[in-house]
């Protein structure tokens, strides 16, 4: 008879239980969250499982890997499909969870999601710190602005270099503000050399990174357009193809069908937001920047634009690059200035 499992992750435990063909609770359980306790227990048994379900969270990569190498027959499952599923359960529980995600393991109701390789999840880990860092580098500056403000010293427009000494000159003669701001000057400047360091390691990784180079010959496309992408896409050939990839990063317009009714709505918005906003942001600066090479793809974009707004035009070309860009990952080949 075949068995089935689902495993509910926290951080310290996770939930686990096994259901037979029938739907019949074989056994439940708490174990640590670490691969070699999910394997110990799963071990004990004394049956084989035709199918493991693991929710996507943050630590279901690594545990994914682990149960893979022991050839465990595991699945990834998309976090908003689970969700959806469980949402007629009136009570709610890691164990009910568990219960819930072997159903789905064995009712076949489920979409499984790509598990990235440890390289892409590398490169994701240093995009994220690096986006961190700008955020709070980018926050110090408005708070100093801002209490600054309170005493009717304004800075006005400077430059990222002039800052400090701008800083500096506005508190000079204030004791009690030249002492705050010697501190958030102290950890911007720290914020700084770290973002920066963390920016030349992103290029130098585009650099060696014989996909990112590739991706870079699309005029508009940079380092960060680059890396974003090339992680997020890791194995090309996960999609049957590439006009699917738009519709995977949620670039293409939502639909309600039903009866009479039959209405298109803003787009799905669905999947790796750092993905859509590189792409968009690539989008932009093809529609607003003189980039040679791309004259069909902006002439392209500029149809729709007068007929539908630059900002349509704009998220209609980051979906066109999506797919350009699958297609040049996927044959190895360079950007070709041409639209279908």
């Amino acid at each position: 008879m075949n068995h089935y499992a689902g495993i509910d992750v926290s951080l310290e435990y996770a939930s686990v239980c096994v259901i037979d063909a029938t739907g019949k609770i074989v056994r439940e359980g708490k174990v640590l969250s670490e691969p070699e306790a999910l394997l110990a227990w799963f071990g004990a048994l004394g049956v084989s499982l035709t199918r493991i379900g693991l929710e996507a969270g943050p630590l279901s990569q690594w545990l994914y890997a682990g149960l893979r190498q022991a050839d465990l027959a595991v699945e990834l499952l998309e976090t908003r499909h689970v969700r959806n599923a469980f949402k007629i359960m009136p009570v709610k529980t890691d164990r009910k969870d568990a219960h819930g995600i072997a159903e789905l393991m064995r009712l076949g109701w489920f979409r499984p999601v790509h598990c990235k390789s440890i390289e892409a999840q590398e490169t994701r880990a240093l995009l994220t710190a690096r986006k961190l860092l700008q955020k709070m580098l980018h926050e110090t500056e408005m708070s100093l602005r801002g209490l600054l403000r309170n005493f009717g010293l304004k800075v006005g427009k400077v430059s990222p270099l002039q800052f400090e000494a701008r800083i500096r000159d506005l508190v000079e003669g204030h004791p009690s503000l030249q002492a705050i701001a010697a501190s958030l000057l102290e950890a911007r400047a720290t914020l700084r050399r770290e973002f920066a360091a963390l920016q030349k390691r992103l290029h130098t990784i585009a650099r060696n990174d014989t996909r990112a180079r590739l991706l870079m010959s699309t005029p508009g496309v940079g380092t960060l357009v680059a890396l974003t992408y090339a992680s997020a896409i890791d194995d090309p050939g996960r999609f049957k193809s590439s006009k699917t990839v738009g519709a995977h990063f949620g670039l293409t317009p939502s639909r309600h069908q039903s009866g009479e009714t039959d209405r298109s709505g803003r787009i799905s918005r669905i999947g790796d937001a750092s993905v859509r906003a590189s792409l968009y942001e690539a989008a932009h600066i093809i529609l607003t920047k003189p980039l040679k090479g791309v004259t069909a793809l902006k002439s392209w974009a500029m149809r729709i634009a007068k007929r539908a707004g630059m900002k349509k035009a704009k998220v209609a070309l980051a979906r066109k690059l999506a797919v350009i860009l699958h297609r040049m990952l996927a044959n190895g080949t360079t950007f070709a200035n041409k639209t279908a």
